[in-house]
Order: structure tokens, then sequence, then C-alpha cells
């Protein structure tokens, strides 16, 4: 008798998630087969297959998205934020954790109140002050994710650094090595798990962001998603491109995680049990 309530409670597990499965699916199906199709085929129905499979909507997408360009400029701000924001973030957590003072304590106390802080509260006074500086650029955009970004990894490196004993940097300092060869040739390394973790974190929002990149990078040098908001202004009625458009767009993420899922799932494993 339990047998067979356990064997039904799982049957009703399996059924549930295959129709959440279906339920998470449903768009990337509709996405990717309407971008194949041609106009007169979308008006005739979204859920069938193509008549015939139109190649030209990606072509003509990818020459009007300029996707190379838009790639490279995704890349630059994301892959040198993530960089930024580990450098720092690392260092930083690594001294207030260390550092028992009342100020370390206090200004840990500012990094960990600075993520209630909504962007928007912030958003014309940032700009007015980086469009005086004069920064209104790339760089200044990595600048900003910097600032909005060092928050969570500090308070996330920080609570990492309590599994770290410190009779490492005893004996390391024994040893002979000064501050900066303890902190990169022992502590960073102990730290992989964690930096993985805010590594995606910071990459998920930085990649998908579009507000921040609109309110400082001209069309010339947009991002993906901002290039996209041009893209489906252009392409409102023309479905077929701009779901062409989309498809397009979505695939260095998915190439990106293909290659790296057994680091990313390993690292956030070993990020949870920390």
């Amino acid at each position: 008798m339990k047998k067979n309530h356990e064997k039904r409670n799982l049957f009703s597990i399996e059924i549930l998630g295959l129709l959440l499965g279906l339920l998470w699916i449903a768009p990337f199906y509709l996405m990717v087969v309407n971008a194949f199709k041609t106009k007169r085929d979308i008006f005739g129905g979204v859920l069938g297959f193509p008549s015939e499979l139109a190649f030209d909507n990606f072509v003509q997408a990818f020459v009007d998205l300029a996707f190379l360009k838009s790639l490279f400029n995704s890349v630059l701000v994301t892959g040198c934020s993530i960089a930024i924001i580990i450098l720092f973030s690392s260092m930083a957590g690594y001294a207030l954790a260390r550092n028992k003072s009342k100020l370390s304590g206090f200004i840990f106390f500012i990094f960990v109140a600075a993520m209630l802080i909504p962007f928007q509260s912030v958003m014309i006074p940032l700009v007015s002050i980086f469009g005086q500086a004069d920064m209104l650029n790339a760089g200044g955009l990595i600048f900003m994710y910097l600032g909005f970004g060092c928050s969570l990894s500090i308070f996330l490196y920080h609570g990492a650094m309590t599994g770290v004993s410190k009779s490492m940097d005893e004996a390391a300092i024994i040893d002979g090595a000064n501050r900066f060869q303890l902190f990169w040739y022992i502590i960073f390394p102990l730290l992989k798990p964690i930096s993985v973790t805010v590594g995606i974190l910071n990459t998920i929002w930085i990649w998908n962001d579009y507000l921040l990149p609109s309110l400082v990078l001209s069309e010339a040098n947009a991002t993906i998603p901002l290039k996209m908001f041009y893209f489906f202004g252009q392409y409102t009625k023309q479905w077929h491109l701009a779901l062409a458009g989309l498809t397009i767009a979505i695939l260095p993420v998915i190439i990106g995680y293909f290659f790296a899922q057994k680091q990313i799932i390993n690292g956030v494993s070993e990020g949870a049990v920390k």
C-alpha cells in the first residue's frame, strides 16, 4: 500500500515536471519556429511549422543588428566589469573580514545597506555627474557596474572568508610572504567557488541590462540588449525579422553556457557547500 502511494506521488511529480518543462520551453519554441517563417506564414498561424525555411530573415537581422559589433561591446563591458568586480570585491571582503575593528564593521555595514538602494533613486544624479566628468562611455559604464555590483559581491566574499582559517595567514607571513603574496597565492585560490558564484550573478544582470546602457551609451556603441531595443522599434510590424534578431541575440548566452556548464555547476555547488 505504501509503495503504491509512493509510486503515485512520483508519477504526479513527473507529470508536473513535464508540464512545467513544456511551459518553460513554449516561448523558445514560438520564437525559433516563427523566426524561420515569412511574414505571410506568421499571420497565417504562429503555432505551426513554417511552410518553407526563411534563412534570409537571419541574414537581414544579423546585418541590421550590427551583431558582431554589438556582441563585442557586450563582451567588453561584461568581461571588464566582472573582472574588476571580482578583483576589488575579493580584496575588500578579505580586508574587512580579517580586520575586526569598529571602522571595518561600519564600512561593511555601509556596503550591505547599499544593496537596499534602488538604482532608479540615483539614476538621474549619477548620469548627471558622469556627464559632467565626460564619462558617458563604455569606461564610465564599467565604473558604474563596479559600484552597483560590489556591495553584494563584498557581502559574499566576506561570508566566504569566515570559512578560511586565520592560521593560514599567520603561517604564510612566518614563511616570509607579504600581504600581496598572501592574498593572491593562498587566499584567493581558496575563494574560487565563491568567485564563480559572484561572476555568474553579476554576468546575468550586466549582460541583460538595458536601462543603464540606454542612459550612457550611444546607438553606435550599444550592447546587445540596447541594440535589440532599437531593432524592435525598427521592425515593430515585421515579426519574422524581429524574432530572427532575438534568436541571434540569445545564441551567445546558450553557447557560453553549453561550454561552461560544468565549471558553472561545480562552482555554484562548492560555493553552496562553503
